[in-house]
């Protein structure tokens, strides 16, 4: 048999350390997830708690809670139903942060999706609990990038006027000092779907904010199809009661009735101005 030359000898090298490269990528791409958000160093903000007045109840029994949002989990559609959280005049910081991997939320039983399902789909990976909100630490902000906490969205939609929404939220956060913020995806039956774990993609995602305590409140509600619009964002307001009926949550529960009736039953846009 003859010798392999030097010059075969150098191409199989290279050939094989190609192959090593495009296996190591793929293996990293597939598999490699860095180590959970919420074991993180010690967060010098603490913990952002939501009051439990201003929480909505668990249609699917799966209530987490991270260091500065909580969430209801639905495995039926991969996602959360609702995710809250308070955003307080403070917490509007410009801060510089790095953007994090998307990491399944390692609090979720069944696991939350792969980002991956997202991959190609034409969605975007949409913040409920927005990354912006969360600049305030770099705890807060990573948390927002675990896959319990985003929806498949529209790109316009989610650059345009949800976006938008976002934005508003913050000016009323900067006047009225602390807001209560639940917001999530209409999920209903017979959604499409994208992924290997089937993520629903909600037609149309709605936003509750509200301002004050147990004994005194003002909320108002916004109800946006998926795409984008140029409408203003008040001809969105919704009765929270209408909330309540397409998506089979009860906000609020802990309030007394009189006072659910008189919050959730109008639209308060007096107080909220645009």
């Amino acid at each position: 048999m003859g010798s392999i030359s030097f010059k075969n000898r150098n191409s199989i090298i290279y050939s094989v350390l190609m192959l090593v490269c495009i296996v190591g990528f793929w293996l990293f791409q597939n598999f490699y997830t860095p180590a959970s958000y919420s074991e993180a160093p010690s967060d010098t903000h603490g913990i952002t708690s939501v009051p439990a007045f201003a929480l909505p109840r668990s249609t699917t029994g799966s209530m987490i809670d991270h260091r500065h949002y909580c969430l209801s989990y639905s495995e039926t559609h991969e996602q959360a139903e609702w995710v809250a959280y308070v955003l307080k005049k403070e917490h509007l910081t410009y801060d510089d942060r790095k953007r994090p991997y998307f990491i399944e939320d390692p609090k979720v039983s069944t696991k939350s999706a792969d980002w991956k399902n997202y991959r190609g789909s034409g969605y975007d990976r949409g913040h409920l609990c927005p990354a912006g909100d969360r600049r305030f630490s770099e705890q807060a902000y990573n948390e927002t990038f675990y896959t319990s906490n985003i929806s498949p969205q529209d790109r316009d939609f989610n650059a345009g006027i949800w976006n938008r929404l976002e934005q508003q939220v913050r000016r009323w956060a900067k006047k009225k000092g602390t807001l209560y913020v639940i917001t999530g995806g209409i999920l209903e039956k017979d959604l499409d779907e994208i992924g290997a774990e089937a993520v629903s993609v909600p037609e149309y995602y709605y936003k509750i904010v509200a301002s004050g305590n147990a004994s005194k409140m003002t909320a108002i509600a916004f109800l946006m199809e998926g795409k984008e619009r140029s409408k203003p964002l008040h001809t969105f307001v919704v009765p929270i009661d209408e909330l309540e009926k397409r998506t089979g949550i009860d906000f609020f529960y802990q309030l007394s009735d009189q006072m659910q009736a008189s919050l959730e039953s109008g639209t308060d846009i007096g107080n909220w101005p645009m």
